[in-house]
């Protein structure tokens, strides 16, 4: 039997032909996802879901021509966003993303959205959480009038693909949203009542890998988040490994049977009675790529014409001193429970002020935030790993960041089996539904 699996991404849209008979990956599939909006303030991030849903769809259509024997579709994708709905299933607004910052904005008496939850429920709900996005949006009056319900990007392609007019999520996507009390594996609705939403806006909620219906005679099963997709299409030996991601952002993400949560780290729904202890640096391989963009300015102030400059910073970092040692804190976007937390350069002298202390700095710096993270998780849970897994381009691209990962956590990094994990993992959803 073969499955498909996609992955709705924010920048690209990828998908696998797995075969499940033999559990390898028969070809895969990537096209740019290329649907931003422009818009007139700089932290709105919003994409258009006509144009997303119609390269996925067209993308899907594809694939079952050429493998017509394609009996199952998983799906996954960005995480967080929201995209309003109305009555007839169809999507009435944009998709609010996970990068999108409105909930910062101080537009509320000096406060923004997310003190305002922390004041009056307790909760911590940063921004780009699509419920939190959803009472700045209720706060503003630009809800749209015929919304009814809300519910993630795939989500909504998976309600396409079936004709369904209604969205139901996995809990993993759920609890992506905030507001969700993962132990008990419901929305808190008092808490969203408080803040004066509506929670018939709100979708129904599976824990189970479910099949939600079929398309073209597969069966489509409901969409799982891309963090826990990454770590079932990317993590064999579940019990005993840590997942290091790191792409745009940074994740780390741990296997545990403990609901634990705390500061920057989360417990996400995998499965029933199971969880994804995760930690996400916001800015994660972003932070190089920014070190990347200081030096194309200055190669351009000085007439250097176009040049690889990763090519450049990797040579570079081949003659590095050991001596050259430079702290960067690469929390450049902030965190979770603190948005307006800033990076910093400690220990420069004369002679470590370099090029290279800085670029080794700077992959050093990405790396500690996550294993800072993990440290708490294995103070607190006593979740030591043995195997670190490691998946995502900015680190598969990247032999330096390997080798710091693996210094750092004292463990050999293993790079995931396929590049695209995410859409690997949601064959694997695809393959454990149960057709209700």
């Amino acid at each position: 039997m073969k499955a498909l699996g996609i992955d709705i991404g924010t920048t690209t849209i990828s998908a696998v032909v797995m075969n499940m008979d033999t559990q390898k990956v028969e070809k895969s599939y990537t096209v740019s996802n290329n649907s931003f909006l422009a818009t007139s303030h700089v932290w709105e991030k919003v994409q258009d879901p006509a144009v997303m849903i119609t390269k996925a769809k067209k993308l899907v259509d594809s694939i079952l021509e050429e493998y017509p024997e394609i009996a199952r579709i998983g799906l996954t994708g960005q995480m967080h966003g929201i995209v309003y709905i109305d009555e007839n299933g169809r999507a009435i607004s944009p998709l609010y993303t996970w990068q999108d910052r409105r909930c910062d904005e101080k537009c509320f008496e000096g406060k923004s959205i997310c003190q305002v939850i922390a004041e009056e429920t307790g909760r911590m709900v940063p921004t780009g959480y699509g419920l939190a996005t959803h009472i700045f949006n209720l706060k503003m009056g630009i809800v749209p009038k015929e919304a009814e319900q809300i519910c993630t990007i795939m989500d909504y392609f998976g309600m396409v693909l079936t004709g369904e007019k209604r969205p139901l999520l996995h809990s993993s996507n759920a609890a992506s949203l905030g507001f969700y009390d993962t132990e008990d594996g419901c929305f808190a609705k008092a808490d969203l009542e408080c803040l004066g939403v509506d929670t018939r806006i709100l979708p129904t909620v599976t824990e189970e890998f479910t099949v939600m219906g079929e398309y073209r005679g597969c069966l489509v099963s409901v969409a799982i988040g891309d963090n826990q997709a990454s770590f079932l299409g990317s993590v064999h030996d579940m019990e005993n490994s840590v997942l290091v991601n790191i792409g745009t952002g940074g994740q780390i993400s741990v296997l545990s049977d403990h609901c634990f949560t705390t500061e920057n780290i989360e417990a996400r729904p995998l499965m029933k009675g199971r969880y994804l202890l995760a930690g996400s640096s916001l800015c994660g391989g972003r932070a190089y790529s920014t070190l990347e963009k200081f030096f194309q300015t200055y190669a351009e102030a000085a007439g250097v014409g176009y040049i690889d400059h990763y090519a450049v910073m990797e040579k570079l970092l081949e003659t590095r001193e050991e001596a050259e040692k430079l702290i960067v804190d690469t929390r450049f976007s902030g965190t979770r429970s603190d948005p307006d937390q800033r990076g910093s350069i400690e220990a420069i002298s004369t002679e470590n002020f370099t090029p290279a202390a800085l670029i080794y700095g700077v992959l050093d710096g990405m790396v500690q935030e996550l294993y800072e993270m993990y440290q708490i998780i294995v103070s607190e849970t006593d979740q030591k790993k043995s195997k670190v897994i490691a998946s995502g381009n900015g680190i598969r691209k990247n032999l330096w960041l390997q080798k710091i990962v693996n210094e750092k956590f004292c463990m050999q990094v293993q790079l995931a089996e396929y590049e695209e994990e995410a859409a690997v993992g949601a064959v694997r959803s695809a393959e454990l539904a149960e057709i209700p």
